[in-house]
């Protein structure tokens, strides 16, 4: 997830996705709990994810997504996710560094640890075990959204970036259909590919992706294809439709959003600023 840290870097053409269909319609504990947290109804995610864990105690899923909504709450309290943080790079660049919980962010590196050591423990029996890698990728995103939007440590959370596009890559040789994984790999090729020149050409010396392009096609793909972060990836293309001055784009993406998730009111606020 850690996309959203660069946010103010996209500048996408013209797009056109597939309508979204009902996600996470499922009664799947991780998926019914993925929609309460982007209804924003964290204490019941919570609830559910932390059931899922005593239910599944091997999974590392469970503790990613509990971690995952405690970074959603986070940024719902902190007002982070608004657009216009991101469509205006002096406003990002010159945002004020948020007061974080305490309390939370404890929960939040808890709940990340016990994801990395179950899915360390399921990596050394089978390398390839796409769950873990998931799990772990996942982890190194939230990580790296924390650093750049709660902590303003922006340089920091391209690490993550640059490391979650390395594992993610790993995990789709061995699953090229885990569509989640792309946004990290997106998230590594499009931001380092704005780099200048040089910049890039360091930058590959040290293994990192630098494809534009590449990135523009693998974030599609979540959007389109995703299951967990699909609704995420949408997003995040209605805002870089907004900073692209597609209002089309983003209308018809956030109208998609806001109906699948009413509680939701960063939807339809963001609707109310285009019409």
């Amino acid at each position: 997830m850690e996309l959203m840290a660069a946010i103010l870097l996209f500048s996408l053409p013209q797009f056109t996705l597939p309508p979204m269909g009902d996600v996470f319609s499922s009664a799947a504990p991780l998926d019914v709990g993925f929609r309460e947290m982007y209804n924003l109804q964290f204490e019941d995610a919570h609830r559910t994810f932390q059931q899922w864990e005593s239910a599944e105690p091997r999974d590392p899923l469970g503790p990613t997504a509990d971690a995952a909504a405690y970074l959603f709450d986070e940024f719902n309290r902190l007002g982070v996710l608004q657009s216009d943080l991101f469509v205006d790079d002096g406003e990002f660049k010159h945002r004020k560094r948020p007061s974080p919980d305490p309390a939370l962010k404890a929960r939040f590196d808890a709940a990340l640890a016990a994801s990395d050591r179950l899915a360390d423990a399921a990596l050394k029996t089978s390398p390839n075990d796409t769950h873990a890698l998931l799990a772990k990728t996942l982890n190194l995103g939230l990580r790296g959204d924390y650093l750049a939007l709660v902590e303003k440590r922006d340089i920091a959370s391209l690490g993550y970036i640059k490391n979650a596009g390395i594992l993610a890559e790993r995990l789709l040789a061995a699953d090229p259909e885990c569509y989640d994984a792309y946004l990290a790999v997106g998230a590594e090729n499009y931001i380092l590919g704005l780099s200048p020149a040089p910049v890039r050409w360091m930058l590959r010396l040290y293994g990192a992706e630098t494809d534009k392009e590449k990135g523009i096609r693998n974030l599609e793909l979540t959007a389109t294809k995703g299951h967990y972060l699909l609704p995420y990836a949408r997003l995040l293309l209605a805002v870089a439709a907004l900073r692209d001055k597609n209002r089309d784009g983003a209308r018809r993406l956030l109208q998609e959003l806001a109906r699948q998730f009413p509680n939701n009111p960063l939807y339809e606020r963001e609707l109310s600023r285009l019409r």
